[in-house]
């Protein structure tokens, strides 16, 4: 059973009546990634080290006023619930709440959390606004991803029952705030959000796992559909750009029917990095590798992963990238890693479970110090 959040929720002194949502045109800023690197000046320029303080301000404000933003959704949302609901919702931060997630169509079998399908319009504009508040605002990432996956969901749920976007859970881990520590924590077949606050900024933005059956389709509206196509062209651009050497220094010999690090698997990092080191490549590759990992990165509001890629960019020369089976990126295994002392990512194919006879994707995003922002010693 899950552990409920006992502690009193305090509400925002400026409380919303209620929260507009409107998909893809909200213009939020993002909190500073505590664990980054800040970006420092050449000390003996003051005009440098001058900028660079005002940087450094302006990205407090932003990080102060996102994570506002994302308490005051949060609120307003709670205020639509009744006190049971409400007890769905505010679970506390332990370990077993905080990994309860999957890939799977499972329900409240493997999630925390108050089901989508349950709440009224009003309680389902609100809760939608807090994925908005604090998510990206790219285009196929962020925020947009995410509904782009809970429309895939309703149009697998067409085609086999058990699938939907109602089938996915929402729970606050701890008491929204901008103090103390919580997560945001969101999911359901093929998506698994949890984004890590403490004291007001962000803390962990992983792991994140995202997935789609098909990897594109078009509604009954002619609007099409392929939420990872930015994550596929990155991965498939990185490889594309390897030598015939360095294809077979990337090549793993292990092969995937699976990401190695799904649900469950926390903390289980290899201890010997694989592959071809990034050091090794040419400023073009080596961009093309900062790029592959954007969009997973991109999850998170803006300002928190241009922190989080700058970090991933310092750390370049000690990230490794592998792969197995085709750099194809088109049949049953064929499976692409970026390993940095950070970042970690896993882009694999599979044959399709509703659509047999075509690929489906998964796709995993974690850091090696801030899953879950650092909270748990897996």
């Amino acid at each position: 059973m899950p552990e409920i959040n006992t502690h009193r929720r305090t509400k925002s002194k400026w409380k919303r009546a209620g929260v507009a949502f409107a998909a893809g045109t909200a213009l939020l800023f993002g909190a500073v990634y505590v664990n980054a690197n800040a970006a420092t000046g050449d000390s003996s320029s003051g005009a440098t080290a001058g900028a660079t303080s005002d940087a450094t301000s302006d990205a407090a404000s932003d990080a102060s006023s996102s994570v506002s933003d994302v308490v005051d959704a949060a609120d307003a949302f709670l205020d639509t619930l009744d006190s049971d609901q409400q007890s769905a919702v505010l679970l506390d931060f332990t370990e077993a709440n905080a990994t309860a997630w999957s890939n799977l169509p499972c329900g409240s079998t493997c999630r925390v959390g108050i089901e989508l399908g349950s709440l009224s319009d009003e309680q389902l504009t609100a809760a939608k606004a807090v994925i908005e508040a604090a998510a990206g605002t790219g285009s196929d990432s962020g925020y947009d991803q995410i509904t782009q996956i809970l429309k895939a969901d309703d149009y697998l749920g067409e085609t086999a029952s058990g699938y939907g976007s109602g089938n996915y859970y929402l729970a606050f881990l701890g008491t929204p705030g901008t103090s103390g520590t919580w997560q945001l924590h969101f999911g359901g077949h093929h998506l698994a959000l949890n984004l890590t606050y403490k004291d007001g900024e962000v803390e962990g933005t992983t792991p994140y796992f995202v997935g789609v059956e098909p990897t594109s389709w078009t509604d009954d509206d002619g609007t099409s559909y392929a939420p990872l196509s930015g994550m596929y062209d990155g991965m498939k651009a990185m490889v594309d750009s390897l030598s015939d050497d360095e294809l077979t220094e990337a090549k793993l010999s292990e092969s995937f029917s699976d990401v190695l690090l799904g649900p469950d698997d926390d903390g289980g990092f290899p201890t010997t990095k694989e592959g071809l080191k990034v050091s090794e490549l040419t400023d073009e590759q080596r961009e093309l590798v900062l790029d592959a990992m954007k969009p997973w990165v991109d999850v998170a509001d803006d300002t928190t992963a241009a922190s989080v890629l700058s970090t991933y960019e310092s750390e370049l020369d000690d990230t490794y990238i592998s792969y197995s089976g085709s750099t194809d990126l088109s049949a049953q295994g064929d499976y692409v890693r970026i390993d940095g002392p950070g970042v970690w990512i896993e882009f694999v194919c599979q044959d399709g479970v509703v659509y047999t006879s075509k690929i489906h994707h998964h796709t995993v995003y974690r850091d090696h110090a801030t899953d879950y922002g650092g909270e748990f010693a897996f």
